[in-house]
């Protein structure tokens, strides 16, 4: 999703600047209006001059763990009565490196009567929206304590997630990488001498060990072409999952895998149902919370179903229909959610929806962890059997032929 950075006015006539994130211009302006934005200037970010290359790429580099401890000790401050502009400074004395210099531009900023969340908000890359969008809720409603802790919580959780995934696809990621280069070495170093060897005998060689010579031969000969093929196809690769139509593919095969499946819809539930129920029971419109999980949801499918229904849903007011239709919801969390629209408690009911599944998803990332690595190693039993084979079959058929 494109960003956008603009200059404003609000209701007041106070001057505020920031970012957007938005599918076009229009979009943009739209966006700044709902929120009683008259916007002045407003460009691609990428565009301007306000912010370097190298401030952007500190930004990018500050671990979640420190966003979760600043936002815990901030919710902690404010709710012992101590003014926001004094805990910003209290934080700026205690951060160093990166964040501090991000905290005194935000301390800067708030002096001059720019609201917390738009200072916050031009560090898109370390406040993400749902958080600037949080924070603006609490300051409006006067409860930014309470929404801090809350947020504290959510982010705890994620990180969690995120770390037991990686954890999940660590080891797969290290056996797989090892398993292909013991491989890739004995096919470009072991077997050309043996073929030699076959070649030289005469000996009718089977279908497999043609093929491993084959495939031998292309390693040997072209491996720089190989190689940058390789790498010119991850990176292809990779720009083209970022893409909109790319992360729906992706998202539709996972769904479809059987080993990742469930994980794939348990991780789009809880994002999903979490986010939404963290905005709106932040304060946050319907229109608005959509918006913001529509931008910050991973799974591909889900993201193109909210997006197609969206205007329905703010029209209606209704959510749990639409995601029963995306296949990817089970039907005791769209039952749950309908219920929480009848009873007028659809953001409370969607984090219950979201700790419930959170749940299942942590016991569904420890049978991965489990599984996978057993996979691996029947896959790679299988692959180091073939090529035991295509060496050992026609040294068989050799040893007949000479009378063994």
């Amino acid at each position: 999703m494109p960003l956008f950075r603009y200059l404003s006015f609000n209701r007041h006539g106070k001057k505020i600047s920031g970012t957007v994130d938005a599918a076009s211009l229009e979009t943009a302006k739209e966006v700044l209006r709902m929120q009683g934005l008259l916007p002045v200037e407003l460009e691609p970010a990428e565009h301007s001059t306000n912010t370097s290359f190298f401030s952007k790429l500190l930004e990018v580099s500050i671990p979640p763990e420190s966003v979760v401890v600043l936002t815990r000790q901030m919710a902690v401050m404010l709710k012992n009565g101590i003014p926001l502009l004094k805990v910003i400074e209290m934080l700026v004395d205690q951060s160093e490196g990166r964040l501090r210099r991000i905290l005194i531009e935000v301390k800067d900023d708030v002096k001059e009567g720019v609201s917390f969340a738009d200072a916050l908000e031009k560090h898109h890359r370390v406040f993400s929206s749902v958080y600037c969008q949080l924070v603006r809720a609490g300051e409006a409603s006067g409860k930014l304590d309470i929404i801090l802790g809350r947020l504290t919580g959510h982010l705890e959780r994620s990180n969690a997630i995120k770390k037991k995934i990686s954890k999940a696809l660590a080891y797969p990621i290290f056996l797989l990488s090892f398993a292909v280069s013991v491989i890739v070495g004995i096919v470009t170093f072991i077997i050309p001498p043996i073929a030699d060897m076959f070649i030289k005998s005469n000996v009718e060689l089977p279908g497999i060990t043609k093929a491993m010579l084959t495939v031998s031969s292309l390693f040997s000969g072209y491996w720089p072409v190989l190689l940058v093929s390789s790498i010119a196809l991850l990176i292809g690769f990779i720009a083209w999952k970022k893409t909109a139509y790319g992360q729906h593919v992706i998202d539709k095969i996972f769904i479809k895998t059987p080993i990742v499946k469930k994980l794939s819809k348990t991780k789009a539930v809880v994002q999903f149902s979490q986010t939404l129920g963290m905005l709106l029971e932040g304060g946050v419109n319907l229109s608005e919370s959509l918006r913001i999980v529509c931008n910050v949801v991973d799974n591909g499918i889900l993201k193109k179903s909210l997006n197609e229904a969206r205007d329905s849903i703010i029209k209606e007011g209704k959510i749990a229909k639409h995601l029963k239709e995306t296949g990817i919801f089970p039907p005791i969390a769209t039952y749950m959610i309908s219920t929480g629209e009848q009873s007028g408690s659809l953001g409370s009911m969607l984090l219950s929806v979201g700790k419930d599944y959170e749940e299942e998803l942590t016991e569904t990332i420890d049978r991965l962890i489990d599984k996978i690595p057993k996979v691996m190693t029947f896959v790679m039993a299988g692959v180091v059997l073939l090529i035991i084979l295509s060496i050992f079959l026609p040294i068989t058929q050799m040893g007949q032929i000479a009378g063994i």
